[in-house]
């Protein structure tokens, strides 16, 4: 069977990240972590348990983040995120299949190379191939 890859992560637009962030928490019991300017005021969302290197304990759950609403840039809905092994193989795949990237691959540091595309029905998307220290996690 071929290599499936997973969803490993969504995110969404906020406004107001502090209202996120409370309405989250206390609607779903999430835990949010506020990170600064030099991240782009992102918020990572962990809606399942972690170990101590990040990765999540529970097979079939994934955690998120949000991200500052911007009336300049387009298109800021609900996104998944997909675990690739390779960004560039999946970027040629995703051309390949009819998709269109929006720009090149971008470092996130600590969590790997990261870069969005509309496919074929207009829906935009996200892959990552997740940094080494993301991939390593005790057996």
């Amino acid at each position: 069977m071929e290599n499936m890859n997973p969803v490993v992560h969504f995110e969404m637009p906020a406004e107001d990240r502090n209202r996120m962030a409370v309405f989250y928490s206390n609607a779903f019991g999430w835990k949010t972590q506020m990170l600064g300017e030099d991240m782009g005021n992102y918020v990572m969302v962990n809606t399942t348990e972690t170990d101590e290197n990040g990765m999540i304990k529970n097979p079939g759950a994934i955690n998120g983040g949000f991200y500052p609403k911007n009336e300049e840039t387009p298109d800021q809905y609900p996104t998944l995120v997909i675990g690739v092994e390779n960004i560039h193989d999946a970027m040629d795949r995703i051309i390949g299949a009819g998709g269109k990237l929006l720009g090149e691959p971008m470092e996130i540091p600590g969590h790997g190379l990261y870069v969005s595309f509309y496919d074929t029905e207009g829906n935009r998307v996200s892959i990552i191939q997740p940094s080494t220290k993301m991939q390593s996690s005790p057996k």
